[in-house]
């Protein structure tokens, strides 16, 4: 019988029936008058999803290529621009902004910090004249969501567009694209938003708009004004990846059935569940213990233990695929995901091959409580 696989990294994500059964169609033309229909579709939902009334731009590409967008958009060589980062993507920002001749300011916090406005106002204080500032709502590596929307306001208070990677966070968390004053916020078709990788997506507003056309870092295939204006047609630049958008549309339709709140709320009780399932067996958070830690939940490994021996194990043995730390966390750290299309079955699921594997790597651990417990926290966070 072949095994069974789980899925329950932080990204890739968990792709529903109707998404797979989409990508199965018959492959038809962009430019086709039903590949049109569903692209136009498919665009009004993803603002409705951003919660904008701009644009939200197209591409085929990983998020990462959404992120370089951003910088090659907003950059000229010398441009003061500020990157506050406490983890691996944070880190990423700063190394493209360095790549396209920014003077970079990178206030480096120690990976697993909770960026917060002081820290980002006391950087402002120091550094000037700043264009741009690149945050990151869900640090994925560590498992800490930030309160963008408090750091946003701070950016915008010294006069800096505010660039926020949201690659993980869209449709799991709260995000007012709008209301929260975010010139561009990037992201992606394969973690919240249940579709396999391969198109990402920016929302920009009329300011960043102004502000890429003033830009002299050379792009093409992602430049801005190039997607605006096509999109404006219902047309793209170039081809896009018809399958997954189709795929995409299903996707968002799934998503804006159950609603956004609803989406929120699952979230919340299914990152509830697994903090609390992985406290009763004994383990150390490492990602925060909060409502808004939603995405993914990082655990530390327990003393003697290796976690990337715990990774092996529950997907050589059980199917399982959960995330390794990154970095200096590698071996240090584990992470479970769940956003997108999860239950708390899966939690538990997870919860019970971790115990399993924690206890084969000689880990004291107590069996059994943490399923109990998770099941407890989610059905107690439901009536609330």
């Amino acid at each position: 019988m072949a095994e069974k696989q789980y899925l329950l990294t932080p990204g890739p994500t968990p792709v529903p029936p109707q998404v797979l059964a989409a990508l199965a169609e018959p492959v038809i033309h962009h430019r086709a008058r039903d590949y049109r229909a569903v692209y136009e579709r498919c665009l009004a939902r993803l603002a409705e999803v951003y919660r904008t009334r701009h644009d939200v731009l197209m591409y085929t590409t990983s998020g990462t290529g959404a992120f370089e967008s951003a910088v090659a958009n907003l950059t000229s060589p010398g441009d003061r621009q500020l990157v506050l980062s406490a983890g691996n993507f944070g880190e990423r920002w700063a190394g493209m902004a360095r790549a396209f001749g920014a003077d970079l300011v990178h206030v480096k916090l120690e990976w697993g910090e909770t960026p917060e406005p002081d820290d980002l106002r006391a950087a402002l204080a120091d550094a000037g004249d700043v264009r741009v500032v690149y945050l990151t709502h869900s640090e994925t590596s560590t498992g800490v969501v930030c309160d963008v929307q408090a750091l946003a306001a701070v950016a915008k208070e010294a006069g800096a567009l505010v660039v926020v990677d949201a690659v993980s966070s869209l449709g799991a968390v709260p995000l007012e694209t709008d209301a929260w004053e975010l010139d561009v916020v990037v992201s992606g078709s394969q973690k919240a938003l249940m579709t396999p990788p391969g198109v990402a997506f920016v929302a920009v507003s009329p300011a960043a708009l102004e502000a890429a056309a003033r830009s002299t870092s050379p792009r093409y295939t992602l430049d801005w004004e190039r997607t605006r204006k096509a999109q404006a047609k219902l047309d793209a630049p170039f081809t896009p990846a018809v399958s997954i958008v189709r795929a995409l549309d299903v996707a968002l339709g799934l998503l804006l059935e159950e609603g956004l709140e609803g989406a929120f709320d699952r979230h919340a009780r299914l990152g509830r569940a697994c903090r609390e399932g992985a406290k009763a067996m004994g383990l150390e958070l490492f990602s925060p213990d909060e409502e808004r830690s939603a995405v993914v939940t990082a655990l530390r490994a327990p003393d003697g233990v290796d976690a990337t021996e715990v990774v092996s194990t529950l997907r050589d043995r059980f199917g399982i695929t959960i995330a390794n730390g990154q970095g200096d966390l590698k071996g240090k750290i584990f992470r479970i995901g769940h956003i997108g299309w999860f239950d708390v079955f899966d939690i538990t699921t997870a919860l019970a091959a971790v115990e399993l594997a924690l206890v084969d790597a000689g880990a004291e651990i107590e069996r059994g409580v943490a399923v109990t417990r998770a099941l407890d926290a989610w059905a107690e966070h439901s009536r609330v």
